[in-house]
C-alpha cells in the first residue's frame, strides 16, 4: 500500500473509530438526548421496539460471540503475521480496528431490544450509577491516552507509514491508573458496562458476556506481556491487582 494511500486509509479508520466509540456510549447508556439536544442515536440497546424468547437471545448471542471470535482470532500473532503480509506490517492494526468497528456498527444494527427489568435505581442510587458510568468511559479514553491512543488505534501506523519509518518499540511503563491496577482499560470497561441505573435482560446479557470475554483477553494479554517483558512484568504482576485497586499490599 502506497505511503498516501495508506495514511489515508489509517486516518479515516481512526475517524469512523471515535464516532462508533461516541455511539457505544450512547448507545450502551441509552442516551437519545443530552442537555435538551436530541443526538443522532436511531437504536440504542434497549430500544426502539421490544423482543422476547429465544430467537432474541440467539440473534444477541451471535452478535457477541462474533465480536469476541473477531477480537480473538484478529489479535493471534499467527494472523497478524498473515495479515501483514497481505496489508502491510504497519496497516495491519488500521484494518484490526476497522475490522472491530464494522462489527459494532452490524451490533448496533441488528441487536435485538429485550426490555424485561432486572434492576431499577431511582433518586441517590441512579445518581451513583451514572457517576460509575461516566468514569468508566473517562477511565477508558484516559488509559488509552497514558500508553499510546494513536498506536493502539492505528493512527499513529498510518503517519510512520507515511513518513517511511519504522515504529519506536514499546517500552514497558506504568502511569498514574497503571500503577494501581494493571488493567484500568478493563475496569473502565466493567464500570460501562454494569454502572446502570435499569439493568434490562438484554443490557445484562451484553454485559455478562463481555465480561466473560474481557477476563479471557486478560489471560492472553498478560502472557504475551510476561513473554515480552519477562521479569519486568511478572514482579508488576506480583505487586500490582488485575482489575480492582488497593487489593495487594507490598510487604
Amino acid at each position: 500500500m502506497g505511503r498516501f494511500i495508506g495514511f489515508l486509509y489509517g486516518t479515516i479508520v481512526y475517524v469512523f473509530f471515535f464516532g462508533v466509540f461516541l455511539y457505544l456510549i450512547a448507545f450502551v447508556g441509552n442516551i437519545t438526548e443530552f442537555m435538551g439536544i436530541k443526538l443522532p442515536v436511531p437504536r440504542t440497546i434497549d430500544g426502539p421496539g421490544s423482543y422476547s424468547g429465544a430467537e432474541a437471545y440467539l440473534i444477541n448471542f451471535g452478535l457477541l460471540a462474533l465480536f469476541g471470535l473477531q477480537h480473538s482470532v484478529m489479535a493471534r500473532q499467527g494472523f497478524k503475521e498473515k495479515l501483514k503480509g497481505i496489508v502491510g506490517d504497519k496497516m495491519e492494526r488500521p484494518t484490526y480496528v476497522l475490522a472491530t468497528n464494522l462489527l459494532l456498527v452490524l451490533l448496533y444494527w441488528q441487536w435485538r431490544p429485550i426490555t424485561d427489568v432486572v434492576w431499577a435505581f431511582d433518586g441517590i442510587g441512579a445518581t451513583l450509577m451514572w457517576v460509575g458510568f461516566a468514569a468508566g468511559w473517562g477511565l477508558i479514553l484516559l488509559s488509552t491516552l497514558l500508553i499510546d491512543h494513536f498506536e493502539l488505534f492505528g493512527l499513529k501506523q498510518a503517519l510512520y507509514h507515511l513518513k517511511g519509518k519504522d515504529l519506536p518499540k514499546y517500552k514497558f511503563v506504568t502511569p498514574l491508573f497503571y500503577k494501581l491496577v494493571r488493567h484500568p482499560l478493563y475496569l473502565g470497561w466493567l464500570l460501562a458496562f454494569w454502572c446502570i441505573p435499569v439493568m434490562t435482560a438484554g443490557h445484562i446479557t451484553l454485559s455478562a458476556v463481555w465480561t466473560i470475554y474481557i477476563f479471557i483477553a486478560i489471560s492472553y494479554e498478560e502472557t504475551d506481556l510476561a513473554g515480552a517483558f519477562g521479569k519486568k512484568y511478572t514482579d508488576y504482576q506480583k505487586s500490582t491487582p488485575m482489575i480492582i485497586p488497593f487489593t495487594k499490599f507490598k510487604k
